[in-house]
Order: C-alpha cells, then sequence, then structure tokens
C-alpha cells in the first residue's frame, strides 16, 4: 500500500469516532426519492426467484456435501471439514434468510400473498416465526433509534446498565459478546432480548403479547405453528438418524446463521459515531440516518447487500436487496456528512464496539440526544 492509502487508511480510523451531524437536514425524504432512478424501487420477480433459488440450490449442495462425503471423513479430516460446513451453510442461509426479510418488506413480487407465502414457508424452515418478526420489523424501521419506541438494539442509560462496572474490561467484553453472538437470537425472539421495554411478556412467539395488535394476532399463532411444524420434522427425523445428525447437519448451521445475524444487526445500529434520540428529539429522518453501512467483502454479495446498503434500506424499504447498492450510490452525494460508512474489518469492528459502546449518556449540550460511552 503507498503513503496516499495508508494516510487514507488513517483518516478513515480518526474518522470513526468522529459524531454524525444532529441537526435536522436540509434536505427531506422527497429529495433523496427524486435523486433514485424509478427502476431501482421495481420488483423483478424473475430476479428475486433467481436469488431464492440460487440460495436453496447452494443449501442443498453443502447438505449434499456433508451428507455424503464429510460423513465419511476420518479423523483428524472429519474434525476440519465440520466446522468449515456450519459456517458455510449458516453464511447462506443467513443469505436466504435476508431473502426472505424483503418478503416481509413486500419487495420479493409485486403479489402481497406469493411474498408472504414465501416468506413463512422459509423463515419457519429458519426456525424464525414469519408474521411475527414482519410485524416487530415494521415497528423497528417506523421508530429506528427512538429509545422509547424503537424495536430491537435498544441501548441502556448508564442508569439502567448495572453490569456495566462488570463488562467494561477486556474479560467482560468477550463474554458479552460470544453469549450475543450465539444466544442473541433465539433470546431476542423467545425474550425480546435486547429489545423495546414492554409490560406483560413481550415473545414473538406469544400471540396475545404487547408486541401485536388484535388485527395481528391470528398470524402469530400461524407462525408459532409454521415453527413448531418444522421442530416436529427434526424430531422425526433425530428419531431416525440420531442427535448428532441433527445438530451436524441443521443445528450447527443454525447456530451460525443466528451468529451472523446478530453480528450484522448489532453493527447497523450500534457504533461510537451514532446518536440516539428520546421522544423529545427524535424524528424519522434522523433515526432513519442512525444507521452504518459496512463492509464484509465477499459475504456482502452472499447476504444480498443487507450488510453494506442498510442506510438506504431504512430510507426506502420497499427497494428490493438487488437494487440497493445502486440506489446507495445515488443518494450519496446529498446526504454527505449524514451517511455513515464504517470501512474497519468486519471482527475488529465488533469487538471494538463491544467496548465502546456499552451504554448511552445525554450530550451535555443537546438535550434528548444520546451517544454511546464504556
Amino acid at each position: 500500500m503507498g503513503a496516499g492509502g495508508r494516510m487514507n487508511e488513517a483518516r478513515r480510523e480518526r474518522d470513526v469516532f468522529k459524531h454524525v451531524p444532529i441537526e435536522k437536514p436540509s434536505f427531506g425524504i422527497a429529495d433523496l426519492k427524486k435523486a433514485i432512478p424509478p427502476h431501482c424501487f421495481k420488483r423483478s420477480l424473475t430476479t428475486s426467484f433467481y436469488y431464492l433459488f440460487r440460495d436453496l440450490g447452494l443449501i442443498y449442495a453443502f447438505y449434499y456435501i456433508a451428507t455424503k462425503y464429510i460423513t465419511q471423513l476420518p479423523q483428524p479430516y472429519s474434525s476440519v471439514a465440520w466446522p468449515l460446513y456450519w459456517i458455510a451453510q449458516g453464511a447462506i442461509c443467513m443469505g436466504l434468510w435476508n431473502i426472505v426479510h424483503d418478503c416481509g418488506h413486500h419487495c420479493f413480487s409485486d403479489y402481497q400473498w406469493l411474498d408472504d407465502t414465501i416468506g413463512f414457508i422459509c423463515h419457519s424452515f429458519l426456525l424464525t416465526p414469519y408474521f411475527s418478526f414482519k410485524y416487530s420489523h415494521r415497528t423497528h424501521h417506523a421508530n429506528t433509534s427512538s429509545l422509547e419506541r424503537d424495536e430491537v438494539w435498544v441501548p441502556k442509560r448508564k442508569n439502567d446498565t448495572w453490569f456495566y462496572e462488570v463488562l467494561s474490561n477486556p474479560v467482560g467484553s468477550f463474554i458479552m459478546l460470544v453469549f450475543r453472538l450465539f444466544f442473541g437470537f433465539p433470546l431476542y425472539f423467545m425474550f425480546n432480548l435486547h429489545g423495546r421495554i414492554y409490560k406483560g411478556f413481550p415473545s414473538h412467539f406469544n400471540p396475545l403479547g404487547p408486541i401485536f395488535n388484535d388485527r395481528e394476532r391470528a398470524q402469530i399463532w400461524l407462525s408459532d405453528a409454521g415453527v413448531l411444524t418444522f421442530v416436529y420434522a427434526l424430531y422425526r427425523i433425530g428419531a431416525k438418524e440420531g442427535l448428532q445428525w441433527v445438530l451436524f447437519v441443521y443445528i450447527y448451521p443454525l447456530m451460525a446463521m443466528s451468529a451472523f445475524f446478530i453480528m450484522f444487526t448489532y453493527l447497523h445500529h450500534t457504533h461510537p459515531s451514532i446518536a440516539h434520540y428520546d421522544s423529545s428529539e427524535w424524528d424519522w429522518l434522523r433515526g432513519a440516518l442512525s444507521t452504518v453501512d459496512r463492509d464484509y467483502g465477499i459475504l456482502n454479495n452472499l447476504f444480498h447487500d443487507v450488510t453494506s446498503a442498510h442506510v438506504v434500506h431504512h430510507l426506502f424499504s420497499s427497494i428490493p436487496h438487488y437494487n440497493t447498492v445502486e440506489a446507495t450510490q445515488y443518494i450519496k452525494p446529498i446526504l454527505g456528512e449524514y451517511y455513515n460508512y464504517d470501512y474497519t474489518p468486519i471482527l475488529k469492528a465488533i469487538w471494538r464496539d463491544t467496548k465502546e459502546c456499552l451504554f448511552i449518556e445525554e450530550d451535555p449540550e443537546k438535550k434528548g440526544v444520546y451517544w454511546f460511552h464504556k
């Protein structure tokens, strides 16, 4: 790398902790939409099905390799091959999960019934309650970075964080990171971990819980039935093939997928430079702009650019994933300093942000605005 490249990297490192603007921007959502060509908003059934079948084909290919060949490998080769399979299959399943996330936003096709059918089947296969997530995720998009109303990755104030002194050290940060990656996904859906504070039992599996309204409850029951159907199928397979088969072929890849899910959703909404707002200061546009795009290298394509084009997704969730990178290029000149992109390598970034973003405190000069601290 030349001197210019080193200077550019150094500048990036210094700018990581620079706070984003918190003043209301001079542009509006209409200005941003006008800058994006109309074709970026169009859903292509052919393109959507291409990516869906690509991911399903890759999942089947790795399943075939695992059950046909890895199971026959002697030690120590199998001890190397199995973890590689879990990570690779987990990453591909995460890509499929993201396509189904598009179904929840009704940007897979022009047909709501088709989006919901594909979403329901595929998310159930990945043990995710489709309609439950669809509705809570809609609330997240409507209230991003609101301390009172956001649905996920709601940071704690220092006064509410009794454990910060225990975790504010390398060992504590490591324990918190490992716990979050391996248990954050199921605990979020079961107990709303890292989510908004509700009265009652706010579980994505609880149709009568406070997350959902009366019109949505029937579909929450359906989501539960879908997940339970696949759990029962796993039970039957386990009875025939054995517990180890279920763990090695399905559960461990699903755990890898869960870790990927927590990693990139956490990094989208947790960063030393972005603000959160209480009800006295929050507005939708600044909340949507308090998100971060990241570079995951080859995984950007495998994750369908949910990772590298998340800002535009929060501004226009109806844009299909295969158009988000293009759309981002059109709005970046307008966003200027309001656009957040962190080039830090992902493993370094998640370790840094786990240490630096332990709780939030109010800006001493701007009431209602909060920044991350450690």
